[in-house]
């Protein structure tokens, strides 16, 4: 199957892109490993929120999930096949650390040696994201990221990984979407760990911080490469555009607790004034001890950025949805990638940038045209590129993501892959958008006449 002169059109503008910037596909373990007792890996805190009824569309558990764990030289091999020269994937806590605290588990790290040793083997660089929402439920059991404790606890897990793959393995990413675990999993319990409590949400926003900028530091510190190591952490800054001239307080508030309650400790070392005001109005305060911020604000290689859509409210705060939209109902706004990486630039200048997750989940995706998707990720890549030609230190482009996999609340349904998965069989199958990207970079890649 090959794609048709439609699909191969390529993004306008991309030769602007510098010959070293990084292409990319992303998964995190939890959506694809399986294998959720096998080999020592205990229960983390979504294996516990998914037998919980009604708390995932259909009952669905990643038990099985896209089997990954027993299927990683095909995957890799897919992962080559596209010709991207990274491959960002996140390492289970509860499969390395069981319990989440004590000695490494060798069978579990010993997982991530041999997928490491592949990618290198097929000429894929890999990323390794320490913590993609996958706490050990003996940690939650503690306290979870509302406790300080955990975040010293990452920092000990940080460095057993690392201790074991730092030759191999560059980038490390400390967190994913720090945002999503405080508000999902702890304000409004639409995620693990289910909680509905927003004074642990308001710890966990500042324990997660901690627990990054903890083990950057020591990370660094055990480095054994002169500047050889790239730190960094994702985020999801996700930008709120008022609908009307009376929504602009409600836009401010949510890029302030949602974007500047991030990016501010990290890179500037303190918390918003507008945060720390909102929060002691409600009767809220965030667990800052002294030279947290300090450490919080260690120096950072990277920013990861994860963009999927730029919200538009009104002055109540509910969203607006009248443009097009992705199967779960997320806005298709391209224009706003760009919008946003300028934006960081201007504010943060200095900190490289790569988009480590972009992507869609759309209806047709059982298709085999599929080509929403190939319209989504032509018109995001040319987004990047329009803002790395305003000047934006943008060094990367990740595709969310490999496979149809678990995708969190909502079970299989919404499908992301550039494969599909068939849940039976576990066969994969390139969807349009697939062979697309593949055919893009290959078309950069091949000399110019």
């Amino acid at each position: 199957m090959t794609t048709d002169a439609h699909d191969l059109r390529p993004p306008s503008g991309t030769p602007g892109l510098p010959s070293g910037f990084r292409w990319g596909v992303s998964t995190s373990a939890f959506q694809i490993e399986g294998a959720a007792a096998e080999d020592g890996r205990t229960p983390s805190i979504w294996d516990t929120f998914s037998r919980v009824p009604g708390a995932v569309t259909g009952g669905d558990t990643a038990d099985v999930a896209c089997d990954h764990y027993h299927r990683m030289p095909e995957d890799v091999a897919l992962v080559a096949g596209l010709g991207v020269d990274t491959y960002r994937f996140s390492v289970a806590w509860p499969r390395v650390q069981p319990g989440g605290r004590g000695p490494v588990n060798a069978r579990g790290l010993d997982f991530y040696d041999r997928l490491v040793d592949a990618l290198l083997s097929a000429g894929v660089d890999p990323w390794i994201t320490l913590h993609h929402w996958d706490l050990p439920q003996e940690l939650e059991d503690a306290g979870g990221w509302a406790e300080r404790g955990t975040a010293h606890r990452f920092a000990d897990y940080a460095l057993l990984v690392f201790g074991r793959l730092h030759d191999r393995v560059t980038t490390w990413t400390t967190l994913n979407e720090p945002w999503c675990v405080a508000t999902y999993g702890y304000a409004e319990g639409t995620h693990a760990p289910g909680r509905r409590d927003r004074a642990a949400a308001v710890r966990a926003v500042h324990h997660q911080l901690l627990a990054h900028g903890e083990a950057v530091t020591r990370m660094r510190a055990a480095s054994t490469r002169d500047g050889g190591h790239t730190f960094g952490i994702t985020l999801n800054p996700t930008p709120t555009l008022p609908h009307t001239p009376e929504a602009k307080e409600a836009a401010e508030e949510a890029e302030a607790f949602g974007i500047r309650m991030y990016l501010e400790p990290l890179l500037r070392g303190h918390y918003p004034d507008t945060v720390l005001a909102r929060l002691g109005r409600e009767g809220f305060a965030l667990p800052v001890e002294p030279g947290d911020l300090e450490v919080i604000s260690a120096p950072l290689d990277v920013l990861g950025v994860n963009y999927y859509f730029t919200e538009t409210v009104r002055a109540d705060g509910t969203p607006v949805r009248d443009g097009a939209t992705t199967a779960l109902g997320w806005p298709v706004t391209p224009s706003g990638l760009t919008d946003l990486l300028v934006r960081l630039h201007r504010d943060h200048p200095g900190v490289p940038i790569v988009i480590t997750e972009n992507g869609a989940a759309f209806a047709d995706a059982h298709l085999p045209h599929d080509q929403d998707r190939v319209d989504f990720l032509r018109a995001h890549i040319e987004a990047v590129a329009a803002a790395h030609a305003q000047g934006v230190d943008v060094r990367g482009y990740f595709a969310w993501t490999l496979l149809d996999n678990f995708e969190w609340a909502h079970g299989y349904g919404p499908t992301f892959g550039l494969f599909s998965v068939d849940r039976a069989t576990q066969e994969r199958t390139p969807k349009r958008s697939a062979l697309w990207y593949r055919d893009f970079l290959k078309s950069r890649a091949a000399p110019t006449a």
